[in-house]
């Protein structure tokens, strides 16, 4: 046999279980009227006992005190029997709000969840990023690097083709060039 309760017309009225204060207080007294009432009657009997008090009426204030006396049982007694009256919608009421909070924690929990995935996901995308960024700059400087030796010597090139010449020309040997042999022969004989 099936343990759960019989549907209810409230199940579809969220405003009936999720309510605010002023809402629950509205709500109790329109189920226990009588417990305000209770309430009422012992203040009106406190308020004429302290007047009386004050005229000096000590017959009226007895009475008076014997009513606010009256009315506190006749609220104990209305709190009792609404107590009795209302056990099992209470009961309700208070498995509804537990499911009502264990669904809000989850549901919290699980956005918790989400924004930390996302976060996760940013900071990965943030660390690629980086990556391709330190490969592409290396690559740059590497690139840099070997134009700049090119250009040192392209340059180096450029600047010793102009300038530094062999003594000997291209295409003298040094045993067929006159000014040689003769320079050669004047530093063998001079030893």
């Amino acid at each position: 046999m099936n343990s759960a309760p019989p549907p209810s017309s409230f199940d579809d009225d969220t405003d009936f279980y999720e309510e605010s204060r002023w809402q629950k207080l509205r709500r109790r007294i329109v189920q226990e009227p009588l417990i305000p009432l209770g309430c009422g009657l012992t203040v009106w009997a406190l308020y004429e006992a302290t007047k009386s008090m004050k005229s000096g009426d000590h017959v009226k204030t007895n009475r008076m005190f014997r009513r606010r006396i009256y009315a506190q049982g006749f609220t104990l007694l209305a709190m009792v029997a609404g107590s009795a009256y209302w056990k099992k919608d209470r009961v309700k009421r208070k498995e509804y709000n537990e499911l009502v909070d264990e669904k809000k924690k989850k549901d919290k929990r699980d956005a918790w969840i989400r924004e930390l995935e996302a976060r996760d996901d940013e900071e990965k995308e943030i660390a690629a990023m980086k990556k391709r960024l330190a490969q592409a700059r290396g690559a740059e400087e590497k690139r840099l690097s070997e134009d700049k030796a090119r250009a040192v010597e392209a340059k180096i090139k450029s600047d010793t083709t102009g300038i530094v010449r062999s003594v000997l020309e291209p295409g003298e040997s040094r045993r067929g060039s006159p000014l040689l042999n003769a320079a050669m022969k004047l530093w063998q004989s001079r030893s």
